[in-house]
């Protein structure tokens, strides 16, 4: 018998399987991200002052320029504007979910991880949960801001706390585009800039700011089935807000089967290559 064969070989650990350890590896992740984020409380700070900027400066800079519905009241655009908000503060947070996994690749983490027994997708599971937290806190603190400036939700509560449970699946949704682009990337500012580069076109090509009606036809088809656009209806009817446009285009007629079902397939498809990509990055 050699040497070789006498020295006793280390196999490398195997994830472990199974729906419930898959959950509790990526609440454990969560977890960690979750503390980190009380640990560098101005990641929550700046998560936070954004968004209130945009709801101070839309709606006084241009309340009283925008026709809604024939009013150019500024009350009318402050109330029609803030569905708009809420879904781009929702989705804006998805440059914060790839530049964290991309810092995590940069110092070697995610390299650290892969070789523990777990679940594969817990650790981006678990990273996207933690941003789904931190989102939520953001929009509970923007939502008392845009009561102070004179937004108010006129269809009850429980149509209320339903809008608020669409937007969060939809930064849900797109947190798994930002993991994505943060496993794609060599530093976490290039993940801040992808980040934000093709959000800017989802957002603003809708119907958050203005009334899509008012588009040209070609501009306003993409913005009518913008999955973005789909949500802020959705949130505009659910809250009793004005601004719902008619339209021809099924995502705006049914728009909150339309949010989930967008929602739910980006999921799908952004969730899968990003674990997928999550087994190869470097």
């Amino acid at each position: 018998m050699t040497a070789a064969t006498d020295t006793p070989r280390l196999a490398a650990p195997r994830p472990r399987g199974g729906v419930v350890q898959s959950l509790t590896d990526s609440l454990v992740i969560a977890r960690r991200n979750l503390i980190r984020m009380t640990r560098i409380p101005e990641m929550v700070i700046f998560g936070l002052i954004q968004p209130i900027m945009f709801v101070v400066l839309f709606s006084y800079v241009f309340g009283g320029s925008m026709n809604i519905g024939g009013s150019t009241d500024p009350s009318v655009y402050r109330n029609f504007l803030m569905a708009g908000i809420f879904a781009q503060t929702v989705t804006f947070a998805t440059a914060g979910s790839g530049a964290g996994i991309a810092d995590d690749m940069h110092k070697g983490l995610i390299d650290r991880f892969r070789s523990l027994p777990m679940a594969r997708g817990a650790v981006l599971t678990g990273r996207t949960l933690a941003d789904l937290v931190q989102t939520a806190l953001t929009v509970v603190v923007l939502a008392v801001v845009a009561l102070l400036v004179g937004w108010r939700v006129h269809a009850g509560v429980p149509k209320a706390l339903a809008a608020f449970a669409l937007l969060l699946l939809l930064g849900y949704a797109f947190s798994w585009i930002g993991a994505l682009i943060g496993l794609s990337v060599r530093t976490p500012e290039a993940a801040t800039s992808g980040g934000l580069i093709w959000l800017f076109p989802v957002t603003f090509v809708s119907n958050a700011f203005v009334d899509a009606s008012r588009m040209t036809p070609w501009l306003r088809h993409i913005a009518e089935w913008n999955p973005f656009s789909a949500t802020v209806q959705a949130c505009r009817e659910l809250f009793g807000n004005p601004g719902v446009s008619p339209s021809d285009a099924w995502p705006m007629q049914h728009p909150v089967w339309a949010s989930v079902i967008w929602s739910l397939l980006i999921i799908a498809v952004f969730r899968t290559l990003a674990v997928r990509k999550y087994r190869s990055a470097t």
